[in-house]
């Protein structure tokens, strides 16, 4: 099955910001679109915003004026779905309602040829039910376009119960002659990418919750120390705390109240508040004129060690031994079957984190994991109150040495981004057993849709054997809610591959 062809004309069903993206998408392409909107004039408002954002491709040289005039000519306003009739694929982008949906869909389906290609941009509701309403749900499909649909380049290809092969593959092909990169989805909770980002979010608000580190911190830890682009907390400012809170709850109650997606009641007291982020000019940050910016926890100046023991090989922090030496700092390395730390000379130690606690063990200093040590401009400790001050002062001056900005943070397990990455990891490890995608597809998704640094299947690779699930499985024995219990999938990769290596 192919893509559409060009001369086939292409409906969108719902004039605003999505809507309007997706019609430019297709127009661009090369079809001839109809736009409708039940409000009355707003198709044709659209058809207008959407011959600006032509000229100002035409201003930056990514169109030609030729392209545009074209492209131009072949947009159409519809005053009714009549209109509609002719056209070989129709995606809907009206309101997250179901019940509006599902009216929309068997309206369309009186109207249109049996071999249209009917489509949904929802990016909350279950394909499977929305296209319930239809008499021939084979040819129902969700197209999820992320926004902006026109810049980002991600497109969910979501196959509902009774979506017909040939129409997920017809669409997803359609996508990709659109210049878009389509991912193949089953229809789960939140797809992909809404599915899989939950852990971002969820573990920032529970280190906020649990007094370890404040929203500045954890966004600079995550940005400089895990490589994301931005923090929790700015991104939930620039997405809308309402709509983002509202994607967790759907989530979350799609799965039957699955403790792994529970919302977080910080989030919650914020929208209620009416603190939206950027649209409401105030979220978890002020985004008033002249508002100052909060600065990150950065601990003061620190002497380094003059020597460390490396017991071990630090695992997935290995590189820091390199970073060490080349800072002058003598590294004697030896032997230790009881794991992989750093000795300093108060004799206390430092480890990379293990979902752990620093309080269980007699001075123990835990260090965040970093997407690269060599690049990255910030670390995270955490210490415990008995952590003694030479220690805790030694590793501080420790990763100064290398250059970093050190944040020091409460006595959180698994502290900010390895016990983020470890989650994403392990509903990664999850979604492919149980069929939603491959891991190709998860790693392009995450990649694309929400701008990670890794893919979850590369930064497993990453890490190594076994890190994700040792981690979870230390965190679910200090908290038992079922959160954090590795999942069976994840189990099975870990003995798998320790099994293969044992070989």
């Amino acid at each position: 099955m192919t893509a559409l062809d060009l001369s086939s004309p292409v409906a969108v069903v719902g004039a605003g910001t999505m809507g309007q993206g997706i019609a430019q998408v297709a127009l661009v392409a090369g079809h001839c679109v109809r736009l409708y909107d039940t409000v009355p004039g707003r198709a044709e408002e659209a058809a207008d915003a959407i011959g600006a954002r032509l000229d100002r491709l035409v201003a930056k040289d990514r169109l030609t004026g030729a392209d545009r005039d074209a492209a131009r000519a072949r947009l159409k306003p519809a005053g009714s779905l009549a209109d509609l009739a002719d056209c070989s694929l129709v995606v809907e982008a009206v309101v997250e309602r179901l019940d509006v949906k599902q009216e929309l869909l068997r309206e369309l389906e009186g109207v249109v040829a049996d071999d249209c290609l009917l489509a949904t941009n929802t990016s909350s509701l279950s394909v499977t039910a929305v296209g319930g309403a239809l008499r021939s749900p084979g040819r129902f499909v969700g197209l999820h376009f992320f926004n902006p649909a026109p810049l980002m380049p991600l497109v969910e290809v979501v196959s509902g119960f009774a979506t017909d092969v040939s129409s997920a593959t017809r669409a997803y092909e359609t996508a990709r002659a659109w210049g878009k990169t389509p991912v193949a989805c089953a229809d789960t909770p939140g797809f992909i990418v809404n599915r899989l980002a939950r852990p971002f979010y969820a573990e920032a608000l529970a280190v906020l919750e649990s007094q370890a580190a404040d929203p500045a911190t954890i966004d600079a830890v995550l940005r400089e120390c895990g490589g994301f682009k931005m923090g929790a907390f700015e991104l939930t400012d620039l997405i809308g705390q309402d709509v983002n809170e509202s994607v967790t709850q759907s989530v979350w109650r799609s799965f039957f109240q699955d403790v792994r997606f529970t919302p977080s009641l910080a989030q919650r007291r914020l929208v209620e508040s009416g603190r939206l982020g950027r649209k409401s000019g105030h979220g978890w940050y002020d985004y008033a004129e002249g508002a100052e910016r909060p600065e990150p926890h950065t601990a003061e100046e620190a002497l380094p060690p003059a020597y460390v023991i490396a017991e071990g090989d630090l695992g997935p922090a290995c590189e820091l031994l390199a970073l060490i030496r080349e800072a002058g700092i003598p590294v004697r390395e030896e032997d230790e079957d009881e794991g992989d730390r750093l000795v300093l000379p108060s004799g206390g130690r430092l480890a990379l984190a293990d979902g752990q606690t620093s309080v269980e063990f007699d001075d123990v200093v835990y260090f965040d994991l970093a997407l690269d040590y060599r690049r990255a401009t910030r670390v995270a400790l955490a210490a415990s109150q008995d952590t003694s001050p030479r220690t805790l002062a030694e590793a501080i001056g420790l990763f100064q040495a290398l250059g970093k900005d050190v944040s020091v943070i409460g006595d959180a397990p698994g502290m900010i981004v390895a016990r983020t990455v470890a989650r994403i990891v392990d509903l990664a490890h999850d979604a492919v057993a149980k069929g939603v995608a491959t891991e190709e597809d998860v790693d392009t998704a995450m990649r694309l849709g929400v701008n990670y640094p890794l893919g979850p299947f590369e930064w497993s690779r990453r890490l190594g054997r076994g890190w994700a699930y040792a981690l979870l499985d230390d965190l679910h024995l200090r908290d038992p809610s079922g959160r954090y219990a590795p999942s069976l999938a994840l189990y099975r990769h870990a003995y798998a591959s320790e099994q293969r290596e044992g070989t």
